[in-house]
């Protein structure tokens, strides 16, 4: 290990990477600025440290080689963590105390984050903060592979290694149009929707991959006109009759009212759901990390004791 550590440089890792991410060596060799044959020696002295192949050569291009796809896994985490690492060294010396990156899904952004984090990004006036809005499988993804410190997903998502902590829950609802048929009820099924016109978020969102699934499970599908890359967007098309939509009660009552648009509650139990921070080690954690995530941990804590109050 100390002879791997001694000989495997930064270079030949983003290397590595460029030709993974073009597919040849030449392609990589012109990206990076760098000779084709230097290239090629770097990658050959590469597998000989390693004592493995990375790639199968091919008549048209490369491919990577199991050995080539868990080092391609590690090395970006490693060039990530030093890139992370001088950046957050540089902020300190123009007067930055601390970086923190996040990563959140759709409904964490439009229904909580506005709420949860001016308090905090007050008392931390110098604290630089990145917010990055991304479906709940690249949150997860994003946190496994270094690309921020904390992650807030859909409860549903499995998270794998990750450590996880409950955050905020919602309750997803229809909207419709208050000429609509299904506008006088004050519940429906999901079941009952399917009869009707949808708009669909994103493929990658897990509400429409919740949607969709439910929809199999009914021996049904999604009769479904568009899709559209977020929630106002969503009410827009409603709004233009274009069909029902499905969102977060509380993304209603900040995009869906102004509309005048109904909101209608789903009877089924998945529409009711359990968003979660991640992170991949808390002891790993950037000091002023670690405070963000307790601080989005308090809100958790605080919901739940309105909610036993009100029950």
């Amino acid at each position: 290990m100390q002879q791997f550590l001694r000989r495997v440089d930064l270079t030949s890792l983003r290397l590595f990477i460029a030709i993974c991410e073009e597919g040849s060596l030449t392609r990589a060799a012109l990206r990076e600025g760098i000779a084709a044959s230097a290239v090629s020696k770097r990658l050959s002295d590469l597998e000989g440290i390693l004592g493995v192949s990375l790639f199968d050569r091919l008549a048209r291009g490369m491919a990577l080689t199991p050995a080539g796809e868990t080092l391609l896994h590690h090395a970006r985490i490693t060039i990530r963590t030093i890139e992370k690492m001088g950046a957050e060294l540089g902020e300190y010396s123009m007067g930055v105390r601390g970086h923190v990156r996040m990563l959140a899904n759709l409904s964490a952004i439009v229904q909580f984050l506005p709420e949860d984090l001016p308090a905090f990004l007050e008392t931390h006036s110098l604290l630089r903060f990145d917010l990055q809005e991304c479906p709940s499988s690249d949150v997860v993804r994003g946190i496994e592979e270094g690309a921020a410190d904390i992650g807030i997903c859909a409860g549903d998502i499995e998270s794998r290694s990750l450590e996880t902590f409950r955050y905020r829950r919602d309750r997803l609802v229809v909207v419709a149009r208050r000429d609509h048929p299904l506008a006088g009820h004050e519940r429906v099924s999901f079941e009952e929707t399917l009869d009707f016109d949808f708009i669909g978020l994103h493929a990658a969102s897990s509400i429409f991959l919740r949607s969709q699934y439910a929809a199999s499970l009914a021996g049904r599908s999604i009769k479904l006109r568009v899709h559209v890359p977020g929630f106002d967007a969503v009410c827009r098309m409603v709004q233009a009759n274009m069909g029902l939509g499905i969102i977060p009660d509380r993304a209603f009552d900040i995009l869906g009212k102004s509309m005048n648009l109904k909101a209608i509650p789903l009877r089924d139990p998945w529409a009711r759901r359990q968003l979660k921070l991640v992170v991949r080690e808390v002891e790993s954690l950037p000091p002023t990390a670690r405070l963000l995530l307790e601080h989005l941990r308090a809100k958790d804590r605080s919901e739940r004791r309105v909610r036993r109050t009100i029950d």
